[in-house]
């Protein structure tokens, strides 16, 4: 019997301008479940509630090296073995097949690799599937997985090229901003007003061309882990001040009113206010740039209202929102937002201009603190983006300053 074949199949007829499948026709061997497993390229896994293999496609064979008939009665693990980028199997509860038969959610991952029966390490996509009988996780999964190391090579020839063509442009476009600078120095050039104003244009320009070249080779680096991270424990409160301190004049300059918001704040007899302490293993830096970016992009789709930071958490996560009152996003594009090169596609957008980095910067960041990043908006009434960050007590968080100051050199301490 096929994959998806049941005991009785329902009597069919055929409709003209209809959609019915006739019974003749569901009996063409073409169209078999089997026929179909045997002929597609992507390996093809059922798993039982007992963690033991069920079916076994051949391209699931051709992929990992284990014939069928070797596999089927196998625990998963032993067969669809990943190793994530350390060369460590995924426990359990991380392996997607092992999350979907927890869980009853489908589940995917195109960041680990497989070790074939023979030992060889192959990148993998793989997507997970409950299977569902009469509306309700019936116990068993299915696994679609397939072989992208022809995929990974040539993201990885397009990531060295981006990544050398902006480490290179670079240099001479930092030579024609020193040039530009030294003829607008009145000590050393003399040129009338017009002259003058042309050159300013041209120096713009020429910024925010360093600055296109400088967010390639940032999401170079990302895609393929090379982004250089110093993480330590910070006070978040104090990042998200110093970020709305720094967003204020862009948006004073558009008659934007620029708010933060801290949940929790407490105030004194005396007139103080108590902030609360949200302490987190991130890079200050690197955080800073996330939020920059993301009050920048508020600031700069927002033509009336505000735009409010909002800091807040529970004991387990800390959460800072940016809220603005601008255009909104329209549904079909959330899921797309923070996806490499993706921008909106509406006459704002276009006035505006950018090249779909940022957000797609912005999450690689945030996921390297096993954080996350989302939006939620709706169309004429603003937008709110959202960073959840893993909390740390005052007590784990003292505890890691000190080994962090337990590690520092003698030779780099302050004399």
């Amino acid at each position: 019997m096929g994959l998806f074949s049941r005991n009785k199949r329902p009597k069919t007829t055929t409709r003209q301008g209809g959609l019915a499948v006739s019974e003749r026709v569901m009996k063409n061997e073409r169209l078999s479940s089997d026929f179909i497993l045997s002929a597609i390229e992507d390996g093809v896994v059922m798993v039982g509630d007992d963690g033991q293999i069920n079916l076994f496609n051949p391209a699931a064979s051709h992929i990992t090296g284990w014939p069928a008939g070797e596999a089927v009665g196998l625990d998963f693990r032993s067969v669809l073995t990943l190793l994530d980028a350390q060369g460590k199997p995924y426990p359990s509860e991380n392996h997607p097949v092992g999350k979907t038969l927890a869980t009853g959610i489908p589940s995917r991952d195109s960041k680990s690799v497989l070790r074939t029966k023979s030992g060889k390490h192959i990148p993998v996509s793989i997507i997970v599937s409950p299977i569902i009988e009469n509306e309700k996780p019936a116990g068993s999964v299915i696994g679609v997985f397939r072989d992208i190391t022809k995929e990974k090579a040539e993201e990885s020839q397009r990531s060295d090229f981006i990544s050398t063509a902006s480490h290179e442009m670079r240099t001479p476009i930092a030579a024609i901003e020193g040039y530009l600078a030294l003829a607008q120095n009145e000590k050393i050039a003399k040129m009338d007003d017009n002259a003058r104003k042309y050159l300013i244009k041209a120096s713009d320009s020429t910024h925010h061309l360093g600055a296109l070249f400088q967010d390639l080779l940032t999401s170079s680096k990302a895609e393929d882990g090379r982004l250089v991270s110093y993480p330590v424990v910070a006070e978040i409160g104090e990042i998200v001040e110093q970020a709305a301190d720094a967003g204020k004049f862009n948006a004073k300059s558009k008659g934007l009113d620029l708010r933060l918001v801290v949940s929790g704040d407490q105030e004194k007899s005396s007139g103080q206010v108590i902030r609360p302490l949200y302490y987190a293993y991130v890079d200050p830096n690197r955080l800073r740039e996330v939020l920059q970016n993301i009050i920048d992009n508020a600031i700069k789709y927002t033509m009336e209202g505000s735009v409010t930071l909002r800091l807040t958490g529970d004991p387990t996560v800390v959460q800072i929102q940016v809220q603005d009152t601008g255009p909104g996003i329209p549904p079909e594009d959330v899921p797309h937002l923070f996806q490499k090169f993706y921008r909106v596609d509406n006459s704002m957008t276009r006035s505006v201009g950018g090249t779909g980095l940022g957000l797609f910067i912005s999450r690689k960041i945030i996921e390297m603190y096993n954080g996350r990043i989302w939006v939620e908006s709706q169309v004429d009434k603003g937008s709110t983006f959202f960073i959840n960050l893993p909390r740390l007590t005052g007590e784990k968080a003292l505890e890691l300053q000190r080994q962090q100051a337990s590690q520092v050199s003698p030779l780099d301490s302050p004399r």
